[in-house]
């Protein structure tokens, strides 16, 4: 997934925070939102400019972020 293709930072939009292209929806409010239990659904309805393809990549994106972020726990030594 191209991450390009959704999100995009702008000076003149919110504060210069990271926005679905397109919309002036953050990253953030939608994480914000999936992290308090909103379904994919509930956050398209709260956000009719979204589509189902935004929710996935801010999904992605979190993951993505997540996984080269957390450190690498060390392995056991093997005698």
């Amino acid at each position: 997934m191209k991450f390009d293709d959704y999100f995009v930072r702008d000076p003149a939009l919110c504060g210069n925070e990271t926005v679905i292209r397109g919309t002036r929806v953050t990253l953030r409010t939608v994480l914000a939102n999936l992290a308090e239990g909103a379904t994919v659904e509930e956050v398209l309805a709260d956000f009719p400019t979204l589509t189902a393809q935004d929710v996935r990549a801010v999904i992605a994106f979190a993951a993505a972020s997540a996984d080269e972020d957390l450190p690498m726990p060390e392995l056991p030594e093997v005698a």
